[in-house]
C-alpha cells in the first residue's frame, strides 16, 4: 500500500460546524494525515479548544466565525480563509441542525431552519470555495448526508428531507465538476456517541433501539470516521465522485 497516496500534508482543509461532534472528529483525522484545517463554526470557545488539539498534531489551525444561514457571512469567512491560507483544497460541508418532532406537530420555521441549515449552506459553501478549487484544476468536496437520507424513522420528517437532499445535490456536484478535476461525494454517518446526541444516549429505550437495529449492534465512536474522511479527502479517491458512502455498522442492509 503506497501511504503517500493518503497524506493530505501541504493541503488545506476547511471543515464546517468543526467546533463539536462530527465535524470536530473529522477537523482532527484530516490535521494527523498532515492537512492545516481551517475551523468555520458559530462557537468560537469551542473552536479554540479544537484549534488546541489540531495544533499538538503539529498541523495549522485558524478560527474563522461562520453563520451557514448568512450568505454574507459565509462569503466572507470563505474570503478570509483564502487570504490566511492561500487556498481550499478540502471542504468538508457538515455544519447542520435537527428538529425531531412528528410531523403534523412541526412548525414551518422549524423545518425552514433544519432545510435551510442542513442543505442551503451546503449549496452557500460550495458555491463560495469550489470556484477557486475549478480554476486549479483539483479540489475535494465531502458532504456530510446521514442513513437518513436513504432510511425513514418517525420525527425525522426535516431532518431526513435535508439529508434525502444533500445525496442528489452530491450527484449533481459531482456531474458538473468531475471534468475539472473536482471530486464531490458524500458521507452518511449513523448514530455516532457524540455529546450532540447525549439526549438519545441517555434515553435507555432509544439507545437499545439503535444498538439492536444496528447489525454491529452498538454506536459508532467518533474515532471510526477517520478512515473515511481521509480516504475522499485524499488522492486515493480520485476516480470516485458523486458517491454517498455509508457509515453505520450495516444499518443500511436492511
Amino acid at each position: 500500500m503506497n501511504n503517500e497516496l493518503f497524506d493530505l500534508s501541504g493541503r488545506v482543509a476547511l471543515v464546517t460546524g468543526a467546533s463539536k461532534g462530527l465535524g470536530k472528529a473529522f477537523a482532527v483525522a484530516l490535521a494527523s494525515a498532515g492537512a492545516d484545517i481551517a475551523l468555520h463554526a458559530r462557537n468560537i470557545d469551542d473552536l479554540k479548544a479544537v484549534k488546541s488539539l489540531i495544533e499538538t498534531r503539529g498541523r495549522r489551525a485558524e478560527i474563522f466565525y461562520t453563520d451557514v444561514l448568512d450568505k454574507a457571512c459565509i462569503d466572507d469567512s470563505v474570503a478570509s480563509t483564502l487570504e490566511t491560507f492561500g487556498q481550499i483544497d478540502i471542504l468538508v460541508n457538515n455544519a447542520g441542525v435537527n428538529v425531531r418532532k412528528p410531523v403534523l406537530e412541526l412548525s414551518a420555521d422549524e423545518w425552514d431552519m433544519v432545510l435551510n441549515t442542513n442543505l442551503r449552506g451546503y449549496f452557500l459553501m460550495a458555491r463560495a470555495v469550489v470556484p477557486a478549487m475549478l480554476s486549479r484544476g483539483s479540489g475535494k468536496v465531502i458532504n456530510v448526508a446521514s442513513i437518513f437520507g436513504a432510511v425513514a424513522l418517525p420525527t425525522q420528517l426535516a431532518y431526513a428531507s435535508s439529508k434525502g437532499g444533500v445525496m442528489q445535490m452530491t450527484k449533481v456536484m459531482a456531474l458538473e465538476w468531475a471534468k475539472q478535476g473536482v471530486q464531490v461525494n458524500a458521507i452518511g454517518p449513523t448514530y455516532f456517541e457524540t455529546p450532540l446526541v447525549a439526549q438519545l444516549r441517555n434515553d435507555p429505550e432509544r439507545y437499545q433501539f439503535i444498538v439492536d437495529r444496528t447489525p454491529a449492534g452498538r454506536w459508532g465512536q467518533p474515532e471510526e470516521l477517520a478512515g473515511l474522511i481521509i480516504f475522499l479527502a485524499s488522492r486515493g479517491s480520485d476516480f470516485i465522485t458523486g458517491q454517498t458512502i455509508f457509515i453505520d455498522g450495516g444499518w443500511t442492509i436492511w
